[in-house]
């Protein structure tokens, strides 16, 4: 995760602290969720095959590592109210293993991200998020056939 700030308008400095944490873990990090978020955390959507909970995701992060080398996420904006915040954030790193039946191509790639946040008592309770995964099978050069 990048170092550098970026605009937070409407977000405490505690809450940007817990965001900051929470895209450290999913860098490649998983063991860091439980310093930002609930264990009964919402993941809106779960990934196929993904468990509810914090404890339910660290088996998803830490396959990244075995998928994505170079993996970082970079918060570009959060925008916020006492309780929610949206984030605007990029993925980037470079496709070495196996993911959604695509095997490894080597080539760098660029996912954006924007998730809504609800944070509660200092931690996250719910996450709802939206990856451009299309725009992955894109830069990977395996867009899915169309089914008829």
């Amino acid at each position: 995760m990048s170092d550098t700030t970026f605009p937070a308008p409407g977000v405490s400095a505690e809450d940007l602290e817990k965001l900051k944490t929470f895209y450290q873990a999913f860098a490649g990090r998983p063991h860091l969720l439980d310093d930002c978020v609930t264990p009964d955390w919402q993941d809106i959507p779960l990934a196929p095959g993904q468990a509810p909970g914090r404890d339910g995701a660290k088996p998803l992060i830490a396959g990244f590592s075995a998928v994505f080398a170079d993996l970082k996420i970079d918060l570009i904006e959060a925008i916020g109210v006492p309780g929610k915040v949206a984030v605007r954030a990029v993925m980037t790193g470079r496709h070495v293993g196996e993911l959604f039946g695509v095997a490894p191509t080597g080539k760098s790639f660029s996912l954006p991200i924007h998730e809504f946040h609800t944070i509660e008592d200092g931690r996250l309770t719910e996450t709802r998020h939206m990856e451009d995964w299309l725009g992955w099978f894109a830069q990977m050069g395996a867009l899915p056939a169309a089914q008829e």
